[in-house]
């Protein structure tokens, strides 16, 4: 998964790609637990491009994007945010694909 490296980035992937962004973060045990199974995940929605978001990194962007508890999930397609599946919440491989397939309607 490509890693977000700035906040112009963010803007030009958002306004021209069908990107999911990860918002995460090194110390976040239910982040950890879910790394593990993201590549499966990218590979069954390869239509997408994933782009992790370091939470602590790019606090300004997650306040200003509502992210307020990791890890979260914004979808983006021709611009437009399509879903986000955002709490403090452990999430499931399911849980995930699920938020992507209804991304895709």
């Amino acid at each position: 998964m490509e890693k977000l490296q700035s906040t112009e980035q963010f803007m030009r992937l958002a306004n021209t790609e069908n990107v999911i962004f990860m918002f995460t973060a090194g110390w976040c045990p239910d982040c950890r637990v879910i790394d593990p199974i993201m590549p499966d995940i990218e590979e069954k929605f390869s239509d997408y491009t994933f782009v992790s978001v370091d939470r602590d990194q790019f606090i300004d962007l997650c306040i200003e994007k509502d992210i307020y508890g990791i890890p979260s999930f914004l979808g983006f397609r021709e611009g437009e945010e399509q879903g986000r599946f955002v709490s403090r919440d452990r999430k499931t491989q399911e849980e995930i694909e699920s938020f992507i397939s209804k991304l895709s309607k």
